[in-house]
């Protein structure tokens, strides 16, 4: 009776003993497939070394999170402070590499606020001028104090139009929520609210005409009236 008893508690310790091996085996399988599965490194592409680094340590607090989980809009969150990127898209490489890939803004225009220089990108996003190396005063200049975004429609609008972005000088926002805009040449045209398209189009043809050469202001604000003017 002793043996049997003495076989049973060793039987007893020994299938407590695989139990325990077996769960501290699971668990550490378990551990180890969840760190092969965390992100460990985020690689950016699109701006220039410099910006890019910055990119990179502004998204380290994205590191070490499960790939599986982590999506754009954690992303978007932190990227969409940065003026320079017009969008960007995601990579995964499983198990724990993502890869950014970024668009940068498109430099469209130059303005200022509080006497400092910024450019407006297509984004309608405001970015100092000092960030960038290479300076272009060959852009337009806007003169607002905000509504870069309607500027942005306005360009896409300009570029829907036989009307040259490129032969455009400066642009001029009103309260009364329209544009002026100023030729290279120095024609100043003065564009309504709405119709805007139809009004580029109408520019376009003045100003190329023999008729309209010498003058130095065309006011197309009043529907179905052509007002020019030398002064």
């Amino acid at each position: 009776m002793l043996r049997l008893a003495d076989k049973k508690k060793k039987l007893f310790f020994y299938l407590l003993l695989f139990i325990l091996l077996s769960t501290q085996i699971a668990k550490n399988q378990n551990n180890k497939k969840n760190s092969t599965i965390k992100v460990n490194h985020i690689e950016v592409f699109g701006l220039s070394n410099e910006n890019n680094i910055n990119v990179s340590e502004n998204l380290k607090s994205l590191l070490f999170q499960n790939i599986f989980f982590i999506n754009k809009e954690n992303f978007h969150k932190i990227l969409e402070q940065n003026n320079l990127i017009e969008s960007f898209y995601i990579k995964k490489f499983y198990p724990n590499i993502i890869r950014v890939n970024i668009k940068k803004t498109k430099l469209l225009a130059i303005t200022s606020q509080n006497n400092k220089k910024f450019y407006v990108g297509s984004n309608g996003k405001l970015i100092p001028v000092e960030t960038n190396k290479n300076f272009n005063n060959k852009l337009p200049f806007v003169y607002s104090k905000s509504n870069y975004g309607d500027f942005v429609e306005l360009k896409k609008i300009i570029d829907r139009s036989k009307f040259k972005f490129e032969e455009i000088s400066s642009f001029y926002y009103f309260p009364s929520n329209r544009w002026d805009i100023k030729t290279n040449k120095g024609l100043l045209i003065k564009l309504p609210k709405k119709k805007i398209l139809e009004s580029l189009e109408l520019a376009h043809m003045i100003k190329t005409s023999e008729q309209f050469k010498d003058n130095k202001i065309i006011d197309l604000r009043i529907s179905n009236r052509i007002i020019a003017s030398n002064e």
